[in-house]
């Protein structure tokens, strides 16, 4: 499905955009609920995503296929290997065959799992045959992929004598790693963090409702929308927490820097409103914010800004190499991109093309990064259902907010 994004008068202030909960907090509670089933979810996730980790948990035997969903993939790697009785193989998309996940298997290894590469090694299709596991000592290298330590992290309530996690190197992502350790906590568990090793001790997960704060990903896609408007437009998103541990709640902070600004209300709404006309260029590392990466590098090119942005390692191992995927397709629209493999360089000089072909690479934040720009032009998102990994009702949330959108037959 491609679909065309027409430039439109946004309906401001009048209309609230209901973002479902986050996906990370969802799958991190779905494994967590897998070992305490008299734990309840409520607003969670409705992503590809989060389904792909529900039919995960149900199946313990077989082949199971979580297509495009990486976290998905290193969170079950974990939960089947130390499953008794399970029996499966693990596998995804053609592309996940190409994510490293060799990290995650060595430490489980490590542990006494019995994880086995059905292709290449170092990467899935996994072979996992779940038991009993005593050890509870691992090295894990924290500089490629906090996934790996979250999935360790998760399973550690399992485990008869917890889990000690040694980390090697700088951490990246960390916010997505205490947002982990953070609902453990929550549940009941014993945490401790300190000087690079992390053990959790085998408390049992308490019996208790969680209520997913909304997604800040999604949000960052509003901030976009919000910040390439003229001043004075004004949005209101639900349900958010200016005190949230999610990591892209930093969209609040770096999108000051587009004059844009928040306003949280204690009903959980937030209003995001348009202070200030913006110019010049931007640095920023966003290693502990990858995913909004391309969000804020497609609106410094709809506002002509240059921007430096660093920290970006993880986003080659991503559903596409990012850094590529943007660099091609910000070109595309008469912008100067230089990327390298940990950096992204963009000088946005010159007007946007009255139509924007964008191509997605089977990589939902392309969609949702780029749709923004329809605000200034014609925008075409060619396989714009891809948005369902992580956002199923965006498009329907821009057209409620007045962006004319048609399908492309």
């Amino acid at each position: 499905m491609d679909l065309r994004l027409s430039a439109a008068q946004l309906s401001s202030g009048t209309t609230i955009i209901r973002i479902a909960g986050s996906k990370s907090e969802t799958n991190r509670l779905l494994l967590l609920q897998a070992l305490c089933p008299s734990l309840q979810i409520d607003n969670a996730s409705d992503s590809d995503d989060s389904m792909a980790m529900r039919n995960g948990i149900a199946q313990t035997n077989g082949t199971v296929d979580v297509g495009h969903a990486g976290t998905a993939m290193r969170f079950l790697t974990a939960f089947y290997a130390v499953t008794p009785g399970t029996d499966v193989v693990l596998t995804g998309s053609a592309r996940m065959k190409h994510r490293p996940i060799g990290i995650l298997v060595d430490a489980l290894r490590q542990l006494g799992a019995d994880v086995r590469y059905e292709e290449e090694d170092g990467f899935p299709p996994l072979r996992i045959r779940g038991r009993s596991i005593n050890r509870h000592q691992t090295v894990v290298r924290a500089d490629v992929s906090s996934q790996y330590l979250s999935a360790l992290a998760l399973v550690a309530p399992a485990l008869p004598n917890g889990i000690e996690i040694r980390l090697e190197g700088t951490l990246t992502s960390a916010s997505y790693l205490m947002m982990t350790l953070s609902l453990l906590e929550r549940v009941g568990v014993t945490v401790t963090f300190n000087d690079q090793t992390i053990r959790i001790l085998p408390t049992p997960i308490q019996p208790i409702t969680i209520t997913v704060e909304s997604d800040w990903s999604s949000a960052s896609y509003f901030y976009s929308v919000v910040a390439l408007s003229p001043k004075g437009t004004q949005l209101v998103l639900s349900s958010f927490r200016n005190d949230s541990r999610q990591g892209d709640r930093a969209v609040a902070d770096f999108y000051e820097r587009f004059g844009v600004e928040t306003t949280f209300h204690e009903d959980g709404h937030i209003v995001l409103s348009k202070v200030a006309d913006v110019a010049g260029g931007l640095e920023l590392d966003l290693s502990n914010t990858p995913d909004i990466a391309q969000t804020i590098a497609v609106t410094c090119r709809g506002l002509g800004m240059r921007c430096d942005l660093y920290g970006l390692h993880t986003l080659k191992i991503k559903e596409t190499d990012r850094l590529v995927a943007l660099q091609h397709e910000l070109a595309a629209t008469g912008a100067s991109v230089r990327v390298t493999d940990a950096s992204f360089h963009l000088d946005a000089s010159g007007p946007l093309p009255d139509t924007i072909h964008v191509a997605t690479y089977h990589d939902h934040r392309m969609a949702l990064s780029f749709a923004p720009l329809a605000v200034k032009t014609t925008v075409i998102i060619k396989d714009a259902g891809v948005v369902s990994k992580s956002y199923p009702a965006f498009w329907n949330d821009l057209a409620q907010i007045g962006v004319d959108i048609s399908t492309i037959a």
